[in-house]
């Protein structure tokens, strides 16, 4: 996995140039902390480890990274190191509170918030930084009115510490000055606190419905339920930051002819979805599995007890299943579903926020600024490193 420490003004390519490895059957690699594994890098091998219960991510948590438990994905207390019945009561848990009727309702406000960044965006007129004014702003307002931190009582939560401590909880690696205790300390804290108060005074938040579920469910440890507020406030919000920044990097700097067609918007749904398929979130989409029993994968028997390591970036670019590549029309439906959002049991719980808010903010954005531009260069663009994301540290633009 990455160990990227924070360096904003790094001689890296943009995400969507980013090379992978090329798309063959499974074969004997080694992890950055010296683990030997298998790596998966073919479409129909990759989905085939996501479904097979044969592989997990039980004691793992740890494998082929650098940093410890502070890192979101490293937590062993972490939804997404967790497998079988310990797995399938939380995952139970957070799709009850990820109902239909909850994520239709949650819709209308999304689009206000992107609205309102548009707009603010619009009445500060050009010149403008897409980071600082839009691709930051937007996920936070959907974070912090998702989870009930918008408000004017003491669960309020602004935008320079939830960066603060996102950057502290997604972190991988980094040199020894960079000590993110006092702000992990300080994130844990608040949710710990924030999670009680919900239970005393319950609302229609989504912290609410996580802690009505899982007091319901019982058998629900507090520090996974802890750790799950943890990650759906920090993580969430992160994410959709990064995908969102890629993506405009990459429509106004390379495909600037297709931007204004974004005011379809079945063009900006299908263009959507194409992004957050071909541009990875990070310069390293592996995920890490073990197998507890012997596997075929590809025509190649991987033994009992081995460390497989599935690259998603790969999957996604396998040529034999998206011919074209991220060249191709971006109007065009995929030609198999994604495997952005991984699949099986671990499909990511957050990939309907991401979708949503990537489609509005590129329609509205776009019906808005149809000449939008960047002013600098996509090869001198700095990026922000260091967690489990990389995005651009700013976005240039005029109009």
């Amino acid at each position: 996995m990455s160990t990227a420490v924070p360096d904003t003004d790094a001689p890296l390519p943009p995400l969507h140039r980013l090379p992978v490895t090329p798309a063959q059957p499974p074969h004997p690699t080694t992890l950055p902390d010296g683990t030997p594994a298998w790596l998966i890098t073919r479409y129909h091998d990759v989905r085939q480890v996501l479904g097979d219960p044969r592989l997990t991510r039980a004691d793992l948590h740890d494998v082929g990274t650098a940093g410890g438990t502070a890192d979101v994905a490293a937590n062993p207390a972490s939804l997404f190191n967790q497998d079988g019945a310990a797995h399938r009561r939380l995952r139970g848990t957070v799709q009850r509170a990820f109902t239909p009727r909850a994520i239709a309702g949650w819709q209308p406000w999304v689009a206000a918030a992107v609205q309102q960044s548009v707009d603010a965006l619009l009445a500060a007129g050009p010149p403008a930084d897409l980071v600082t004014a839009f691709a930051r702003p937007v996920p936070f307002a959907v974070t912090t009115r998702l989870m009930g931190l918008d408000g004017d009582g003491p669960d309020r939560l602004d935008e320079d510490r939830l960066r603060r401590w996102t950057l502290a909880l997604l972190a991988q690696g980094g040199g020894p000055d960079q000590d993110h205790g006092p702000a992990l300390t300080e994130f844990h804290a608040f949710t710990e606190e924030l999670i009680e108060h919900r239970r005393r005074d319950p609302g229609e938040d989504l912290v609410s419905r996580l802690v009505r579920a899982a007091d319901q469910d019982g058998g629900v440890p507090e520090d996974a339920l802890a750790f799950l507020v943890l990650g759906l406030t920090a993580s969430g919000n992160e994410s959709v930051t990064g995908a969102l920044g890629n993506a405009l990097v990459y429509l106004l700097g390379e495909r600037a002819d297709h931007w204004p067609r974004l005011a379809d918007p079945g063009v900006t749904e299908l263009t959507a979805e194409r992004l957050l398929h071909f541009i990875p979130l990070g310069d390293d989409e592996a995920t890490i599995r073990r197998t507890t029993a012997p596997v075929e994968l590809g025509g190649v028997t991987i033994p009992a007890g081995a460390v497989v390591a599935v690259s998603l970036g790969s999957a996604n670019r396998d040529p034999e299943v998206y011919p074209g590549g991220i060249a191709a029309e971006l109007d065009r439906p995929l030609d198999s579903p994604t495997l952005a959002f991984s699949a099986g049991p671990h499909y990511c719980i957050g990939a309907w926020r991401v979708r949503l808010e990537m489609r509005e903010s590129l329609h509205r954005l776009a019906t808005a600024l149809p000449g939008l531009r960047l002013t600098t260069p996509v090869e001198e663009l700095s990026w922000q490193l260091g967690t489990t994301t990389r995005s651009p540290a700013a976005i240039p633009v005029t109009w």
